[in-house]
């Protein structure tokens, strides 16, 4: 991993104003807060420049991540996440196949042993009816749970995985990768979940980003990540531009 901020910046530009900066963040390297590694607020501090995350993706996610340059803007743009305004997408490699054209997993977490986020019910719990899985409210464990809900649209089929664009409506912590996990589908690579085999890399990708922004013209920030070629590597990746333009007007679709 190059820990050369000012090379791996430019590499990553994705877009820049004054208030806020939005990069490309390689997977294998974390956004803040990594207590054994260095992480991207902490080699931008190292060269001289202030950065506040405006969100978090996983060290093992690849993709969008958009920083503030200045206070005024993170409390603008952080509040939109708080309140689920937010757009948010992402593209996941599952180990899976037979999926729905669209679905939703609507199934709150919890955390259980060692910290690990879980399903707040037991596996065997998880229904599944016309696209949603989901648990009643008999069925959850006697902890504290938290609602959690992802949309996705299946982007690209093949013979052994699937290419699937998901949106958060909330945001909590690993919920892309405990709600494919749980229900059967575990993102290729994932080092807490998928049991296939070693693989180069977690194929969890921030793909997609739309908020309000006060200070531009017009008053908005409509950001993207495409994947590159390695993230592609489980599939055919000939067919991915058209199955990524199908999806994102799928995505604008659902509630």
């Amino acid at each position: 991993m190059d820990k050369d901020w000012s090379q791996l910046r430019a590499r990553c530009l994705i877009e820049e104003d004054a208030a806020i900066l939005a990069l490309r963040k390689p997977a294998g390297i974390s956004v803040t807060g990594e207590r054994h590694d260095t992480d991207l607020v902490e080699l931008a501090a190292a060269a001289g420049e202030t950065l506040y995350p405006v969100h978090r993706i996983d060290k093992v996610t690849s993709g969008l991540i958009l920083f503030a340059k200045e206070l005024r803007a993170h409390g603008e743009l952080t509040r939109q996440f708080n309140k689920q305004t937010a757009d948010k997408a992402y593209l996941a490699v599952v180990a899976a196949t037979g999926l729905p054209d669209t679905g939703v997993f609507d199934l709150p977490l919890s955390v259980g042993r060692k910290n690990r986020v879980r399903i707040a019910a037991p596996r065997e719990s998880i229904r599944h009816e016309g696209g949603r899985w989901f648990v009643d409210d008999a069925d959850l464990l006697p902890a504290k749970n938290y609602p959690s809900l992802t949309r996705f649209v299946t982007v690209l089929r093949g013979p052994a995985h699937t290419v699937l664009a998901l949106r958060p409506v909330t945001g909590r912590r690993h919920q892309i990768r405990v709600h494919l996990a749980w229900t059967g589908h575990p993102i290729v690579g994932d080092p807490l979940f998928d049991r296939s085999g070693a693989q180069p890399r977690t194929y969890l990708h921030s793909w997609r980003l739309g908020l309000a922004a006060s200070w531009r013209t017009p008053p908005e920030l409509t950001l993207t990540a495409e994947p590159d070629a390695a993230f592609w590597r489980p599939l055919d990746a000939s067919a991915a531009p058209d199955a990524l333009e199908r999806a994102a007007d799928a995505l604008r679709t659902l509630d």
